[in-house]
């Protein structure tokens, strides 16, 4: 069973498109918080037809699917879209890497509060400069 519903309508691709994003060598991850009531995890696909006929854009999709299954229920952000756009070299790339940089794109994307202190805090912790007092 998989943890996402599917988003199929172009106004839904568009609204996502303004959202973070997180480009790998195989694909690219948009993730846009609708704002709305509805907690569920929408998934949405995309590959243009630069990257190759019919049989090569339907075995990426399923290999998109495959990995969105395995780790949008854990990972995924609730409440938002998820686009993921296929690249050229997404086809011949090794799935275990397409999983590694899923996961990565997803840390990056999803994660709700970076910290809990607060953004003062986290201002103070910059690195010193590197300039030296008057010459």
């Amino acid at each position: 069973m998989r943890g996402y519903s599917v988003i199929k309508k172009r106004p839904d691709f568009l609204a996502a498109n303004r959202g973070k994003r997180y480009a790998t060598p195989g694909f690219v991850l948009l993730v846009k918080d609708r704002q709305d009531e509805s907690a569920d995890i929408r998934l949405g696909i995309t590959i243009t037809k630069k990257v190759g006929d019919a049989v090569v854009r339907n075995r990426m999709r399923r290999r998109f699917r495959a990995l969105a299954q395995e780790m949008l229920g854990q990972k995924g952000k609730c409440g938002a879209d998820h686009i993921l756009i296929g690249r050229d070299s997404g086809i011949e790339r090794d799935f275990s890497e397409l999983r590694a940089d899923m996961a990565k794109a997803l840390d990056k994307l999803c994660q709700q509060n970076r910290s809990a202190e607060p953004a003062e805090a986290r201002q103070d912790k910059k690195r010193p400069s590197t300039e030296s007092g008057p010459r």
